[in-house]
């Protein structure tokens, strides 16, 4: 690369004089400028900014909002304030605290059932009155399980001695009892149209016709080696959800051609499944919760398929799941170490609220009927929360999504 001894050799190949190429002659200054401008050398620097950068250009003004409402942008809906604290606290003495029972229900005509312990009392939500519809002895006794009927006039009891009362609340009156259908304790009831499923300690869930003076055993399901702590019904009233202490989730569906056999076995939870919750706004979308031993874990399952569609560990006990039937929303009641009710948004599963004022678990939920408070029940307390909203602002509940198929039985 050196230039000098490079023209040195191209001009003096021939000469015979030369006394090696270690000694090249050297040129002078005004060569060495002409040779640097021919091979472009002057250069110091190969990119030269002589300007500076003009600073960007602002596209929006700095007060400007895409968020101003137009006739394309309408505004936004206001945020729902949820307050952090109960609206109304009731004494609840003598509540059984068992995980494995179901003494709280609301039903249609807006009142409130609760059992403590041998006795059964109503509360009427719309002129706060309160008084007592049953009291058992002690050898049928404690109450375990109460379940509205649909038309909010009957409800259903179930007893610690395996027999199960029918009560007119309206004429305050004994309707039936059924008696035969359990070993042992009823722990929960669901009502489907004039079918009362109940679910024993014995494993045993039935399905009783009682629309006659005596009660007829329509079916049978044997699938829970312990007891029965969870029952829910489908809002078509075609698939039923149990959970069990065996740590067990059954789907039963009476349109299978088995219809005491399970449609769906499913083993994930590692703990006893009580709390069950079937979407209002997706078909065959149902929610599990687990105990303490499941890491507190909420499950939804696709109940046509079997599949698991997520599972959020929530870090305690789930003892209750409501639905929010007016946005798509989730409400769950823990244990320790905090004892509160958490507002989940679906599906994204982020917490919107926490609501805490409990000292022990919150073992039993109920829904009003029109959808907006929540009753929850723990260590004789009873707490009256406007988690899902105010009622003059609620919304039509969302309709749940068209099943396909649904005419036909089964699909091959």
């Amino acid at each position: 690369m050196d230039f000098d001894y490079a023209f040195y050799m191209l001009t003096h190949q021939g000469s015979s004089t030369r006394k090696g190429k270690e000694n090249p002659p050297r040129y002078g200054v005004g060569y060495r400028k002409q040779l640097a401008e021919a091979m472009n050398m002057n250069r110091s620097r190969i990119l030269a900014f002589k300007n500076k950068t003009p600073p960007p250009v602002e596209l929006f003004p700095s007060n400007f909002s895409s968020d101003k409402p137009t006739e394309s942008n309408p505004p936004k809906a206001r945020r729902r304030y949820i307050s952090q604290s109960a609206d109304r606290t009731l004494d609840a003495p003598d509540l059984i605290d068992d995980y494995y029972l179901n003494l709280l229900d609301w039903g249609s005509s807006n009142v409130l059932a609760i059992a403590l312990a041998n006795k059964v009392y109503l509360w009427d939500a719309t002129d706060d009155s309160t008084w007592e519809l049953a009291t058992f002895e002690d050898e049928r006794g404690p109450v375990t399980s109460v379940n509205w009927a649909i038309d909010g006039r009957q409800i259903a009891i179930g007893l610690n001695n395996s027999e199960v009362e029918l009560w007119d609340t309206a004429a305050s009156s004994h309707v039936i009892t059924l008696r035969g259908c359990h070993l042992s304790g009823v722990g929960s009831l669901a009502w489907n149209n004039h079918i009362l499923t109940t679910g024993g300690m014995d494993g045993r869930i039935v399905n009783n016709d009682v629309r006659i003076g005596s009660h007829i055993v329509v079916e049978t399901y044997r699938g829970h080696e312990q007891e029965v702590c969870g029952l829910k019904w489908s809002a078509s009233g075609q698939q039923l959800a149990s959970g069990g202490n065996d740590n067990l989730l059954h789907i039963w569906d009476n349109r299978s051609y088995s219809r005491t056999r399970w449609l769906h076995r499913l083993q994930d939870h590692t703990a006893a499944v009580k709390a069950l919750a079937w979407c209002p706004f997706q078909r065959n979308l149902l929610a599990s919760g687990g105990g303490g031993n499941d890491d507190g874990c909420i499950k939804f399952w696709n109940t046509h398929t079997g599949a698991c569609l997520n599972s959020v560990d929530t870090g305690s006990e789930v003892c209750a799941l409501l639905w929010n039937m007016n946005e798509r929303e989730l409400l769950s009641a823990h244990g320790f170490s905090q004892n509160q009710l958490t507002l989940w948004k679906y599906p994204s599963m982020f917490r919107i609220a926490e609501l805490t004022g409990h000292t022990s678990t919150v073992l039993y939920m109920a829904q009003s009927p029109n959808g907006c408070t929540v009753a929850s029940a723990a260590h004789e307390t009873l707490k009256l929360w406007n988690v899902f909203g105010d009622p003059k602002e609620v919304k039509p509940a969302p309709k749940a999504d068209p099943e396909p198929f649904a005419y036909l039985n089964r699909i091959h």
